[in-house]
């Protein structure tokens, strides 16, 4: 599946791939955009590496130097795991929707 980007009134959101690995991953570092909120919507993500929690914190230090704000939706309980066990949740906001 490739990514889906929406990019309305200065927030980013983008649909996360059903695997986010290190294949993926390099695709999203790619990716550029003046935004003051960038959303990454884990609807349909089933799995998360090392490679994925990286290109995360990428970009939420890329967005705190720019002073935006991030944040994660549509997360599954394995996600959510993910984002527990790395510490992800202390930087980003988590919107439950």
């Amino acid at each position: 599946m490739e990514e889906k980007y929406q990019l309305k009134e200065g927030c980013l959101t983008i649909q996360m791939p059903k695997e986010l690995d290190h294949h993926e991953a390099g695709r999203l570092k790619m990716e550029a955009y003046h935004v003051r909120r960038l959303v990454f919507d884990f609807r349909e993500t089933e799995f998360m590496d090392s490679s994925g929690i990286g290109v995360i914190i990428g970009r939420c230090k890329s967005m705190g130097f720019s002073g935006g704000e991030v944040a994660a939706t549509n997360m599954n309980e394995r996600v959510k795991k993910i984002f527990m066990v790395s510490g992800l949740q202390k930087l980003i906001r988590v919107d439950t929707v």
